[in-house]
């Protein structure tokens, strides 16, 4: 099984490029994730670790998502090799996306950029005319 869950802070924007072959848009990124233990007198260290996402996560990433947000990534892990003009084969690890989710807290009075652009419909964000006024008018 190749599974990967990862929750870590963006070191940039998205990157969008798309393919030669059939016009396919990925977004690359990298994920500043930090290591769970510390040694005692040791600052705390992070990986960084390479993203990829494709077609309409990869549209959702590169519009939504900005550096230093705070975000969840599951996907799985890819290697793969070229060679560059000058015959130098070059190895990369990189997480391919398959789900990307906002993990950051939202302040008090701060609209993020899904707000915006969809309204404040996030499942618990039922806006102020939502209101039960007794337990009694519940159907359940």
């Amino acid at each position: 099984m190749n599974k990967v869950i990862l929750m870590g802070r963006l070191t940039r924007d998205p990157e969008v490029r798309y393919t030669q072959t059939n016009n396919t848009l990925v977004a690359s990124f990298s994920l500043a994730v930090n290591r769970r233990f510390i040694r005692q007198g040791e600052e705390r260290q992070a990986d960084f670790i390479n993203i990829v996402a494709w077609s309409k996560l990869g549209e959702f990433c590169s519009k939504y998502f900005k550096k230093g947000q705070q975000v969840g990534v599951i996907g799985r892990i890819q290697t793969r090799t070229w060679d560059d003009d000058q015959g130098t084969k070059h190895y990369i690890t990189e997480v391919v996306a398959e789900e990307a989710y906002f993990a950051d807290s939202k302040r008090e009075g701060e609209e993020n950029s899904f707000d915006k652009a969809f309204g404040n419909t996030a499942p618990g964000n039922m806006g102020s005319d939502f209101e039960v006024s007794s337990s009694d008018d519940l159907p359940f």
